[in-house]
């Protein structure tokens, strides 16, 4: 923002404009302590795939689609058809026509390989060609090195100081900052000095000096901050945040200033050895990002290998097809024998199919794993608010894990001690002693992490939401929820509401695998929160005189499923005192049928796991402080179906889909639809182009090697000791070490509703529109048999499902020719 009495220049206010299109067009980083999956596009959903090739390639030299001997490999396995490859040109409309179906067989040919794009170069990168200096990585290093002080969330003992903002800072930090004057940047903290405090003013006169025009500024800032790597897109994240509770932050354009201030002083001391150069790079970006015939080619081949997963889908899902009754009512009325709602995680879907085998009375349902609560934590003796649900959302209750206060008083007492102790170690003066005298102390301590025998946390108490949500509001909540799940009649004894998280040592990205829709944390507070809200009489009988009559011998029992072992906790003890007895054969049939689910996913996983011959091997994963790959998280996801359960039902889909129960019929007015098509669809976005990124374009959307990380800040990882963050996944989330285990896909989205209710969903919701439109999804509608029928083309517009080669295909559909 720019201060309310200050007055600028037009050029300034047109440079202010581009700095904050360019901070926009940056992904936020997420900290380590509560990640989340992140679209890396999400400042380019705007415009279709070619154009952000065109853009990235420019700006930060990577190719954002697979290389074409990806391609070529599927086509030699049968996997990708012509038919595909013509679905995907007709796809490319008018824009980008001119490329044929012959085209993109040469372009699958080793001779026609493209050559990865080069970046244009920023004045560091000229200096660098000119000097033989490194400035580019001098630059990186230093600037790194003020963001991580800077920046820190309490892994420091010495906190710097932070008034002023991030830019102000800097200048305090870069004028007694004697390393690039060392390396040769002569006078360097004078020339910070004589820079103006304002960031805005500093921008201005850097480009100025630089030649800068508006027209050229939108991706010479981009370019900048590309430079800056995760410390641009945490910067993007204190934006986003500050945005989501109604504020602003600049903290990302003063980066971009502080970035700038560099080249201007490089430019300053190599002008008559770069400036001709520099002045051919200012008119490359001064003209539009076009995208080239292969950026085109490569973004139809993409749409071509989606459209063939589409088509297997198809065929998947049409070999057990299962009819739903007119009125809305799946298969038979008879009572289950346990309803388990699962958040619609991809790995929730194994873990699903092996629970349904045990019994042909288990039915199980898919919901976002916050479980409908959004809610500000704090848990058992801690101040730190957590935020309980999609970072999308800001949110809409409080709660809190309370004990009784002595209890309270030693919780906090302990944590304490251990934060002491963990500074004593680490001190400036005593860490130096600490080694030689208590070392041998720790020498339990190591054999128990290197034997995997740790343990878990001890469990907080049950959480309560904040005693000013009154009655009604509960109620209201909980008949949105139940409606939300398709849940509202023939209710089994036991409902479990289970969320689900990650249990791994030695894991900076921990948070990364836990639940996405719980912000980054376990969703054990969503489950319990819920099954509290349920079990309360009061809301009992509100939810009955709104017309969703719950048995009177119906519990609701919370859980959390580790994903990496697969193992269920059953929180029993937060059951209605009596339960435990009334319903003992009850439960003690579900611990076996868990316990038996549990032993079935894992063998089924271990196949796909490096080092893992059984499933017994996959226990051991978790607790093992050397393993790389504790389990594949949502690697491989590539299609989210919201339909009834029966629609996939006995269907293996390899844990590579999000599972929503939806039941169109029962969705009165269609805000369900409206509900997930806007929060739950577009976080499995999120969580898909992540992967996709990482997969594509891991030097700059990936998280680097885990080998060689090291956390800064508590904030993100670096890959060796300095420079900037590495964001995104690590290299090992998406790689066995010999092939990717995430197939980049844009994720495939279906479901079974009538195509003009989406219709008017998307037309309200142009951010959502943008995602289909661009193609960074894809829709696709399931018709009333359960089989794909209608792809959503763009603009509002749609056409019949093609299942191209396949035998029957139409027949299957119940399509008549045209």
């Amino acid at each position: 923002m720019l201060m309310k009495h200050e007055t600028y220049p037009a050029a300034l206010l047109e440079l202010v404009t581009c700095a904050n299109q360019a901070a926009r067009a940056i992904p936020p980083l997420f900290p380590l302590t509560a990640s989340v999956a992140v679209n890396p596009f999400l400042g380019q959903r705007e415009e279709p795939l070619a154009v952000t090739s065109a853009r990235l390639a420019r700006v930060a030299g990577i190719r954002v689609t697979p290389q074409r001997s990806h391609w070529a490999a599927k086509q030699a396995a049968g996997e990708l058809t012509d038919s595909d490859l013509r679905a995907a040109l007709a796809r490319a409309g008018a824009e980008f026509s001119g490329v044929t179906l012959a085209d993109l067989h040469a372009a699958l040919t080793p001779a026609e390989a493209a050559g990865d794009p080069v970046p244009l170069p920023t004045v560091a990168d000229l200096a660098a060609e000119v000097s033989g200096i490194d400035w580019p990585g001098l630059v990186e290093d230093r600037i790194g090195a003020f963001a991580a002080s800077h920046f820190d969330q309490g892994q420091a003992l010495w906190q710097p100081d932070r008034s002023g903002g991030a830019y102000a800072a800097w200048r305090q930090f870069a004028t007694r900052d004697l390393t690039p004057e060392v390396h040769g940047l002569r006078g360097f903290g004078s020339f910070v000095s004589a820079t103006n405090r304002s960031h805005w003013r500093a921008i201005g006169r850097a480009s100025e000096t630089l030649g800068l025009t508006s027209e050229a500024a939108g991706t010479g800032f981009h370019r900048w901050l590309i430079t800056l790597q995760g410390w641009a897109q945490y910067g993007r994240y204190l934006s986003w945040q500050a945005e989501l509770e109604g504020g602003s932050d600049t903290t990302t354009v003063e980066l971009l200033a502080i970035r700038m201030v560099f080249d201007e002083a490089l430019f300053h001391q190599y002008r008559d050895a770069i400036e001709a150069r520099w002045q051919a790079v200012v008119a490359q970006h001064e003209t539009p990002v076009t995208p080239s015939r292969d950026h085109i080619i490569d973004a139809i081949l993409q749409e071509a290998g989606e459209r063939a997963v589409q088509r297997q889908l198809a065929t998947t899902l049409a070999a057990t097809p299962r009819q739903v009754a007119a009125d809305g009512a799946e298969g038979t009325a008879a009572r289950p024998a346990v309803q388990a709602a699962f958040c619609i995680d991809v790995r929730s879907e194994v873990f699903r199919r092996a629970l349904e085998a045990q019994d042909s009375g288990v039915e199980t349902i898919g919901f976002a794993g916050f479980f409908g609560l959004a809610t500000a934590h704090n848990a058992a003796g801690s101040d730190v608010t957590e935020g309980r649900g999609p970072v999308l959302l800001t949110a809409g209750v409080c709660s809190n894990a309370a004990e009784p206060g002595r209890l309270d008083l030693a919780r906090r007492y302990a944590a304490r001690a251990r934060r002491a102790w963990g500074r004593f170690k680490l001190a400036a003066v005593s860490s130096f002693a600490f080694v030689e005298a208590t070392g041998p102390v720790y020498a339990g301590k190591l054999l128990r992490d290197a034997f995997g025998v740790s343990g878990r946390a001890a469990t907080d108490p049950a959480p309560q939401l904040d005693p000013s949500v009154d009655l009604d509001s509960r109620i209201a909540m909980a008949k949105t929820i139940l409606s939300a799940m398709s849940l509202t009649d023939n209710f089994a004894s036991v409902v479990l509401l289970a969320g689900h998280g990650a249990d791994v040592t030695n894991n900076p990205h921990a948070s990364a695998l836990h639940c996405g829709a719980c912000g980054g944390h376990a969703g054990d507070v969503n489950a319990r929160l819920l099954a509290g809200l349920l079990n309360d009489a009061g809301v009992r009988a509100g939810l009955t005189a709104a017309g969703i009559e719950i048995p009177q011998d119906t519990v609701f029992l919370a859980a959390l499923h580790h994903t990496t072992t697969d193992q269920v906790t059953l929180y029993e003890q937060d059951l209605p005192a009596g339960c435990e007895t009334r319903l003992a054969r009850d439960l003690a049939r579900l611990r076996r049928w868990v316990k038996a689910a549990g032993a079935l996913a894992r063998s089924e996983r271990a196949a796909r796991l490096p080092r893992a011959k059984a499933g017994g091997d996959i226990l051991r994963r978790s607790s093992d402080w050397a393993e790389l790959r504790p389990e594949w998280g949502l690697a491989g996801c590539r299609a989210f179906v919201a339909a009834p359960r029966s629609r996939t039902e006995g269907t293996a889909l390899d844990g590579q889909s999000f599972l929503h129960s939806y039941d169109w019929r029962a969705d009165e007015g269609f805000g369900v639809l409206e509900l997930i098509l806007t929060a739950p669809v577009v976080v499995a976005s999120w969580i898909s182009l992540q992967y996709y990124g990482s997969s594509v374009a891991p030097a700059l959307f990936g998280g680097g090697n885990k080998l060689l990380h090291n956390v800064a800040g508590g904030i993100g990882v670096l890959e060796g000791n300095g420079g900037a963050l590495k964001p995104g996944l690590p290299w090992q989330s998406v790689h066995d070490g010999e092939a990717l285990q995430h197939d980049p896909l844009r994720l495939t989205v279906v479901i079974e509703a009538p195509r003009e209710a989406m219709t008017q969903i998307l037309e309200r919701h142009p951010q959502v529109r943008d995602l289909f439109d661009n193609g960074w999804l894809h829709l696709i509608a399931m018709d009333e048999h359960g089989q794909l029928a209608w792809h959503y083309d763009g603009n509002l517009s749609w056409s019949r499902f093609d299942r191209g080669d396949a035998p029957g295909a139409a027949a299957s559909l119940g399509i008549a020719a045209e």
